[in-house]
């Protein structure tokens, strides 16, 4: 095991956005059971310790490269362009001004009569661009050409609020519940 090496690598899969994730989860458990600290208990401490790092390595990996979002910023850090912080990108204004009126709409749909009807409308809707954005990202980063990587990077910022709504709406359905 080598923890230095990248994501995709450590589980054995090709560098790539399309990825098998049934794959990626069945080596996860494949690795989580030879890595496991307990299994490493008679061992000496600095092999204890080692196991907990790769355990800690193995956790971060999978839930990077099981998310979508996560998978395509990684792709993008590997390529030298990091889109967890505030970014040079400048968005569309027409596209900012959509994701006000859908927060408008969600806060509307939280207080309408048919409320669970209307989040899951929204959920949908979020689920088809949250979708579409992949597919379009999963095209341009095969490319890899510099004007590529710059639209993939726009893309990814479109995907982060996508993926923020459908978290809110989420937490929005989940309070109907209560």
């Amino acid at each position: 095991m080598n923890i230095q090496q990248d994501f995709f690598a450590f589980f054995g899969l090709p560098t790539a956005y399309d990825i098998d994730t049934r794959e990626l989860t069945s080596r996860f458990r494949e690795l989580q059971k030879q890595l496991h600290p307990d299994r490493h208990a008679h061992l000496s401490e600095r092999e204890q310790r080692l196991a907990v790092q790769y355990t800690a390595y193995l956790n971060e990996a999978f839930n990077v490269l099981k998310s979508p979002l996560s998978r395509a910023q990684y792709l993008l850090k590997m390529r030298g362009v990091d889109t967890t912080n505030e970014s040079s990108v400048k968005l569309d204004p027409m596209f900012l001004f959509g994701q006000m009126e859908l927060r408008e709409s969600l806060e509307e749909a939280k207080n309408a009569a048919d409320a669970e009807a209307q989040l899951e409308s929204m959920a949908e809707t979020a689920g088809v661009e949250v979708a579409a954005l992949a597919d379009q990202f999963s095209k341009l980063i095969l490319d890899g050409s510099d004007a590529a990587l710059s639209s993939a990077e726009t893309l990814v910022r479109k995907m982060q609020f996508a993926v923020k709504l459908q978290n809110e709406i989420e937490q929005a359905e989940n309070e109907l519940d209560l």
